[in-house]
């Protein structure tokens, strides 16, 4: 399941639990480009109880959006990564650490408050 929601004017929240296939992943970035349509300075919170890597196919779809996903990327400064898994939030400080203009920041499935507080406020 991936779930996307707008929780403000510049603000996204993504739930991933399980696995995403081809049509799930097309339907959330096209959900998560409209959403993010004239966002600037925007934060994103990730919330990732249970990852299941996504199928052959999905990865595919996520390809072809790779351009987008960079501009889309440039409308962020801050994520927060939600999860327990260690090795996830460690690939996501990395990421973030080698992509340019967005801060990522990983939180324990239970540190949801100060994942919002970093969010908010950079502290």
């Amino acid at each position: 399941m991936l779930k996307i929601t707008q929780n403000g004017p510049n603000r996204i929240d993504i739930d991933l639990n399980g696995q995403i296939d081809a049509v799930n992943m097309r339907v959330a970035l096209d959900e998560i480009m409209a959403l993010s349509e004239g966002m600037e300075n925007g934060t994103m919170l990730y919330r990732i109880p249970e990852f299941t890597m996504p199928t052959l196919a999905a990865i595919g779809v996520e390809m072809t959006y790779l351009p987008r996903l960079f501009v889309l990327l440039g409308k962020f400064d801050r994520c927060a990564v939600l999860t327990d898994a260690a090795w996830l939030k460690k690939a996501a400080e990395i990421e973030g650490a080698l992509i340019p203009g967005i801060d990522i920041k990983s939180f324990d499935l239970n540190e949801e408050e100060a994942a919002e507080k970093w969010l908010s406020d950079g502290d």
